[in-house]
């Protein structure tokens, strides 16, 4: 007999979870380590993010500072670009990669990048997958209901698309971010390398959530029975 929230099956998630801890360590150590090493240009991150949105045609954003550290992020109802106060405020090589990766997802925005429009119209059914989910499959294995089972576990489907569709637009955002920051000398020689070491350590995150997804489902299919055979 299984146990949904105790049981041999939590041993399939184990990997993804410990990907998961590595690359947030990963991330939290990277930017440190990169926000103490100032760019040569001495440009900030939200002078470096105006200007690579009025390049870039997204001229119509605006910029905002936000406290919390790696609580930057771009609001695309409101077109807002909030940059955290470390990387507003900051000239190093992590507040200028974090702000144009930002700034590359607004330049996404405006000029119609199709997996961002595929993101954006995933996120309400990503939203009631990652409540319901769970719940539903976990109704469905005490009720012994192939129904709820197959809800939970489709509706869990929705939120793992949406994971994945997250992959190509977070790592075009940062080569968006690198080009320009190149092209517009925000950064040179050796500083490209650091930017980049950066922005490859919060793609990680991304990649290791997709990894937990599917375990996760790989789990719930075993729970479910879906890999037990009838003799």
């Amino acid at each position: 007999m299984y146990y949904p929230f105790f049981d041999p099956t939590m041993l399939i998630i184990i990997p993804g979870l410990l990907l998961a801890m590595y690359a947030q360590l990963k991330v939290k150590t990277t930017f440190e380590r990169y926000s103490n090493i100032r760019s040569g240009s001495g440009v900030t991150g939200a002078r470096a993010a105006r200007e690579i949105l009025d390049e870039m045609g997204a001229e119509n954003v605006d910029i905002e500072m936000v406290e919390g550290t790696l609580t930057d992020h771009y609001d695309p109802k409101q077109k807002v670009l909030r940059l955290s106060r470390p990387v507003y405020s900051g000239d190093s090589l992590s507040s200028l990669g974090v702000a144009a990766h930002e700034a590359g997802h607004a330049v996404q925005h405006a000029s119609g990048y199709v997996p961002l429009n595929i993101r954006h119209s995933l996120v309400p059914v990503a939203n009631i997958g990652s409540t319901l989910a769970f719940p539903l499959f976990l109704i469905g294995l005490f009720m012994s209901s192939a129904g709820l089972l197959r809800a939970g576990i489709y509706l869990f489907c929705a939120v793992i698309l949406f994971q994945i569709i997250t992959l190509p637009v977070e790592f075009n955002a940062s080569s968006r971010a690198l080009i320009a920051l190149e092209k517009g000398g925000y950064i040179a020689g050796d500083e490209l390398k650091g930017t980049k070491a950066v922005l490859d350590a919060a793609a990680l995150t991304y990649v290791a959530a997709v990894l937990v997804g599917l375990l996760n489902l790989l789990r719930l299919l075993v729970l479910a029975g879906i890999f037990r055979r009838d003799d």
